[in-house]
């Protein structure tokens, strides 16, 4: 079952570390908004999985983060949302890999999930040999033509 949160209201997400981000709802016009972004449309073709995830998750951060708890500059002094200081943010390993987990795959995950679901692995395979052998050397095999 899909549950529906309709409620238009940014909510508040605690990425550990003293850090909170109000958060615009993840929509699909926000989610195709950051796939549009130049910064992704940029990533060379052969980007790895690591740098587009990275990439990703920055630009999607920076429209939806309007407001944030526990960050602050060197000296320990609030400072005011800006692009810079999301991608600063969400260079902290911690900060980005919470993000990606609690924020961005809420996106993903009913995209994964689609209407099957992958085997148990404490199912009733669990513990199952192969039974298939490979053909002999010399064995003939029909052909389908």
């Amino acid at each position: 079952m899909i549950r529906l949160d309709l409620s238009p209201e940014p909510q508040w997400l605690d990425l550990g570390h003293g850090v909170r981000l109000k958060l615009l709802p993840l929509t699909t016009a926000l989610m195709v908004a950051t796939r549009s972004d130049t910064v992704v449309q940029d990533l060379a073709a052969d980007a790895s999985n690591d740098t587009r995830a990275a990439v990703f998750a920055a630009a999607l951060a920076r429209r939806a983060v309007v407001d944030w708890e526990g960050v602050g500059d060197a000296d320990g002094t609030v400072i005011a949302i800006s692009p810079e200081g999301i991608d600063a943010l969400l260079s902290l390993w911690p900060i980005f890999e919470a993000f990606n987990l609690r924020y961005v795959s809420r996106g993903m995950l009913l995209d994964a999930e689609k209407n099957g679901s992958a085997p148990s692995p404490t199912g009733t395979s669990v513990g199952a040999t192969d039974t298939a052998r490979p053909a002999a050397p010399n064995a003939r095999t029909a052909r389908l033509d």
